[in-house]
């Protein structure tokens, strides 16, 4: 089966900023992405859980898309000057797609 290469952008964001975060995503016409809560997990400060948390300040969501190489910078620049100021990891990674028109 033929696969196509692209690559897979990951953002774990505070939920407050995700609105602005899906509106960068529009505007550079990222038409495809998923977004998940995160419930737990480990970083600079250490364990964290998100079980208990009273407010949404808190809540962190984790957010991908998957994009064509040549739009990589084009996304990320703008995702960056946002998540620079706010709780957040970015990551990019290569990911085989077997419908690659899918993703442009």
């Amino acid at each position: 089966m033929e696969t196509f290469k692209k690559k897979r952008i990951e953002i774990v964001i505070e939920a407050l900023v995700l609105k602005r975060l899906l509106e960068v995503f529009e505007k550079h016409q990222v038409g495809g992405y998923t977004v998940y809560s995160a419930q737990a997990g480990s970083g600079k400060s250490g364990a964290w859980q998100a079980d208990g948390v009273i407010s949404g300040t808190s809540e962190l969501r984790v957010v991908f898309c998957i994009v064509d190489a040549s739009r990589v910078d084009q996304v990320l620049e703008p995702v960056f000057k946002l998540v620079s100021r706010h709780i957040g990891i970015v990551t990019v990674s290569d990911v085989d797609v077997i419908r690659g028109d899918q993703f442009v």
